[in-house]
This record gives structure tokens, C-alpha cells and sequence, in this order.
């Protein structure tokens, strides 16, 4: 009986998540130096093939550029290790021998990986390695347009981790992904903790399927070229990020706001640096390909090159052409320039002021931007502060290029192709997320203070006695009067009296 692709990948998922719980359960005896040894040998077994999955990518999705898939392959393996290898992820992880507390790492069990068709080998091989780095297993769902090559990286890095001695059966994945086997996988219940990297239906389907989740918002990054900037530098590092991999990163630039009294050396250094400025009429033609509908992205134009997409619209444009940009000067979901395009087009908004760059900015962000990046261009610390206080995001870049520098190739951030937004964006970390984010930690702590604990209050204790004997010898007179001394004593019948009276105040 041959069953339909949806319960065949149903199928397949949960033999993947019984294989992993099995081989985590074996991996959990594994010591520190055993773990290390395997997150070493898949770091250099993915950093080795980062070209030839980079290649695989670009065939396979349409999106992007090999070269930069092959930068991002090469930070999701190599970067990502060396900032993660020396981290304690196994026993005790850390003494306090002054207040005597120990700390003892712990793995949550099974992983589930959503990975976007936008990074799909590089996200793979990153949340791969942060996994086997804290003794999880991880079960992947590629997206179905970024299959193939995704589970080429997974196989890679399977491989290399068996043969370093890693069980069978820990790094697992769906061959044949469907939207109902992810919704089954995040909600399987051996699956202990979600990455979930892609769209936002799929990252608040994770936040809402009961288990602890990392999920990350979309990213409609404001960059503002301040009045005291560095034009020149400014500009180039704004267009190199830009058409990095086809803008497909989601902590590249979406929109520059410019002061006005540096507007035109900006454009004319854009036009130097390979951009193309729309007309109105070349505008409003792209807007048609941008947002077929209201606050809809068409899919089309992601990680395409920008004389594609101007094709696309019917315009003609050099065939060195690198970003497109339209001047604009409103924000909205209706506003197509002003969404996220995560392609080589910039909408380009001009400041009177700094408070209305900065408002152009918070309007962006609002949009569709909220907790995840801003980049800044500026000599002015005071300024890049100020941004970095007020701005509702959870990293700044400044004066460097914010696609790379967001994940760690520029900056010192952590390397990660996983970028938490907090609270602004409603996600439970601001991170960028590592290996860290997948061990829990127990405390083991003696006790360290002699407190001095306070009795009960016995102020009124004397009133109460005295009250209650005056009420016991008032008592005892009067059953003396009614009874003859020979037939009982008086302290029998005291001691009769106290009985009932403690016998009421117990009930």
C-alpha cells in the first residue's frame, strides 16, 4: 500500500525523533573531550565542503550567490566552532568555592531544527553543531525548496560525527519535509526544545506548540547615515551588505535614512558604489513586483540580483547594477518599499532632523522590524548611544556592514544564523543564539548562613494564662459548693476543669 507524501513524512519524522531519543540517551555518557572531539571533526568536515554545499544552495533555491553562501557556510561551521569550543557544556560547569554553589550542565534531550530556504545549509550546520555541543540530538526539517541541499550538509555532518564516535541516529532529518510533518515534529513528545528559524507563521506555530522554543522575528533593518559619518566608507559598506548573498540575511539593511545636509553626497556616492536610482515612474512599476498585495512580499524577488528584479518591472537598467533604491517618504504595509525586501532594493528617506531620522527609523522598526537590528553610520559615540537606548532592537551595528556583522563575521557578537529579538520582537532571548541556549543548569549549593529564626510571639501569653486559671478557680469554687468534700478533691476537680477547657481550645 503505497501512502500519501503528507504520512510518508509523518512517518519518517518519527522514526527520526526515535532514533535521536535513543542516541542521545547513549551520547549523555559521553565525557567533555569525547563531545569536543566530534563538534571539532563536523566543524571541519562542513568548513570543508562549504563550496561545494554553497554551489548546491544557489542551484537548488535560485537564491543568492555561491561565494557569499560560501562566507555564511563557512561562519555557521568554522566561526561558530571556535566560538563555542572551549565552553564547559558537560558536569560540573562552574565552583563557587567562596558561596559554595556548584553548577552542573545539562542537555535538553531532542532538538527539532526548523531551517529557511533563504540560509539553508549554512543554518543546518549551525544549529548541527551547537546541538552535539551540549549532548542534544537534533531532529531537522528543511524547508521543501532548500531540501536537497540541506540534507547534504545534515549528511555531512552526521557522518563525520559517527566516525569521531558519535552513535548512529543524532543528527536526523526529514527527507521528504511537509508542513504537516513539522507541525507534528514540534509538537512530538520526545522532541524537548525548538530552533525555529523561517517564516512568521512557523516561528509562532513553535512558540505555541507547549515546548520551550527559540524563535526569531523578521527583520525590516533601519540603517541611518548620521550628518558626522564617514560618507565614503559609509556608503560602500551599506551597498557591500546590501548585495551580500542577494540580501537574503535578515539582519541586512532594508531602508537608509539620510540627514539632509548630507543627501547628495550619499547619492552620489550610492551611484559610484553600483546603485541605481528610480524614477517615479520606474518606481511605482516596482512596486508591483515588490507587493502584489498589501503588506505581502512576493517571493519571486528574494535573494534574486537586482537587474532581475528590474527585468521583472520592465526596466532597463547597467548590467553592473548591485542595489536598486526609490526615494520614499512614507512607512506602512501598503508602502511597498518600506517592508522587508530581503533582495538588493532600498527605499531611501531623507531627515530634516535627527529626531525625524530617528522617527523614520522607530516607524521601521514598528513596521515590521521590532527587536532584531538597527545599523548606524556615525563618528558621534554620544549619537550611537542615544540610538542604542531608545531604538526597540536587540543589536546595533555601527559603521560596519550589518548583514555579516548581526551574525558575527565583522563584529564581536557571537557567531550564531539564529538572532533572538526579546521581548520587542516576542521572543523569549535577545541573543544570538549558541550552544548555550541548549543546556540547562543545576545548582548544587550547601548551606552557607546561620539564620536566626523568631519564635512565636508570646506577648499576651501571661494575660491569657492569668485569665484562664482566674476562670479555672471560678469554676472549681462553684463545684465545691455543690459537692461534698469527701466525694472529690479540689485538685480533681481542677484537674477535670483543665481538661475540658483544653479539650475546646483543640477544637
Amino acid at each position: 500500500m503505497q501512502f500519501d507524501n503528507d504520512l510518508q513524512s509523518i512517518q519518517e519524522m518519527r522514526n527520526a525523533v526515535k532514533r535521536a531519543k535513543e542516541a542521545q540517551a547513549e551520547y549523555l555518557s559521553y565525557s567533555q573531550e569525547q563531545v569536543d572531539e566530534i563538534v571539532k571533526k563536523v566543524a571541519e568536515a562542513a568548513y570543508g565542503k562549504s563550496q561545494e554545499l554553497a554551489r548546491m544552495a544557489v542551484e537548488e533555491t535560485g537564491m543568492g550567490l555561491v561565494e557569499h553562501k560560501k562566507i555564511k557556510n563557512e561562519v555557521g561551521s568554522k566561526d561558530v566552532y571556535e566560538s563555542i569550543k572551549d565552553e564547559k557544556t558537560v558536569g560540573i560547569i562552574g565552583e563557587d568555592r567562596v558561596n559554595k554553589v556548584t553548577e552542573i550542565a545539562y542537555p535538553f534531550g531532542v532538538v527539532a531544527g526548523i531551517i529557511p530556504t533563504t540560509n539553508p545549509t549554512s543554518t543546518a550546520i549551525f544549529k548541527t553543531l551547537i546541538s552535539l555541543k551540549t549532548r542534544n540530538a537534533i531532529v531537522v526539517s528543511p524547508h521543501p525548496r532548500a531540501v536537497n541541499c540541506t540534507v547534504e550538509a545534515l549528511k555531512i555532518c552526521s557522518e563525520a560525527a559517527v566516525k569521531a564516535g558519535a552513535p548512529e541516529g543524532l543528527v536526523g532529518w526529514i527527507s521528504k519535509p511537509s508542513m504537516a510533518a513539522t507541525n507534528e515534529l514540534i509538537k512530538h513528545r520526545d522532541i524537548d526544545v525548538i530552533l525555529a528559524t523561517g517564516g512568521g507563521g512557523l516561528v509562532r506555530a513553535a512558540y505555541s506548540s507547549g515546548k520551550p522554543a527559540y524563535g526569531v522575528g523578521p527583520g525590516n533593518v533601519p540603517v541611518y547615515i548620521e550628518k558626522s559619518a564617514k560618507v565614503n566608507e559609509a556608503v560602500s559598506m551599506i551597498v557591500d551588505s546590501k548585495s551580500f548573498d542577494n540580501g537574503t540575511i535578515c539582519a541586512t539593511e532594508q531602508a537608509i535614512v539620510v540627514d539632509r545636509n548630507i543627501q547628495q553626497m550619499v547619492m552620489r556616492e550610492l551611484r559610484n558604489n553600483g546603485a541605481y536610482i528610480l524614477n517615479e515612474e520606474e518606481k511605482s512599476a516596482l512596486e508591483k513586483i515588490i507587493s502584489p498585495a498589501p503588506g505581502k512580499l512576493n517571493p519571486g524577488i528574494v535573494g534574486q540580483h537586482a537587474v532581475k528584479i528590474a527585468d521583472m518591472a520592465g526596466i532597463k537598467v547597467p548590467s553592473n547594477t548591485r542595489v536598486l533604491i526609490a526615494e520614499e517618504t512614507r512607512v506602512g504595509k501598503h508602502i511597498p518599499f518600506s517592508i522587508e525586501k530581503l533582495s538588493p532594493i532600498f527605499a531611501l528617506y531623507t531627515a530634516e532632523s535627527y529626531q525625524e531620522a530617528k522617527d523614520y527609523c522607530m516607524k521601521l522598526l514598528n513596521l515590521g522590524g521590532r527587536g532584531h537590528s538597527l545599523s548606524l553610520h556615525t563618528t558621534d559615540d554620544g549619537v550611537a548611544k542615544e540610538m542604542a537606548l531608545e531604538m526597540p532592537v536587540s543589536r546595533i551595528m555601527v559603521n560596519t556592514l550589518s548583514s555579516i556583522g548581526a551574525v558575527g563575521a565583522t563584529t564581536g557578537l557571537k557567531p550564531s544564523l539564529t538572532l533572538g529579538c526579546g521581548s520587542f520582537g516576542g521572543n523569549i532571548t535577545s541573543d544570538n543564539v549558541s550552544a548555550r541556549h541548549l543546556i540547562n543548569i543545576k545548582r548544587m549549593a550547601y548551606g552557607i548562613k546561620s539564620p536566626s529564626i523568631p519564635k512565636a510571639s508570646t506577648s499576651d501569653l501571661p494575660k491569657k494564662i492569668e485569665k484562664g486559671n482566674q476562670e479555672v478557680e471560678e469554676i472549681v469554687d462553684q463545684v465545691l459548693k455543690q459537692v461534698p468534700e469527701h466525694e472529690m478533691s479540689p485538685e480533681r476537680i481542677t484537674e477535670m476543669v483543665n481538661k475540658v477547657i483544653k479539650k475546646y481550645q483543640l477544637n
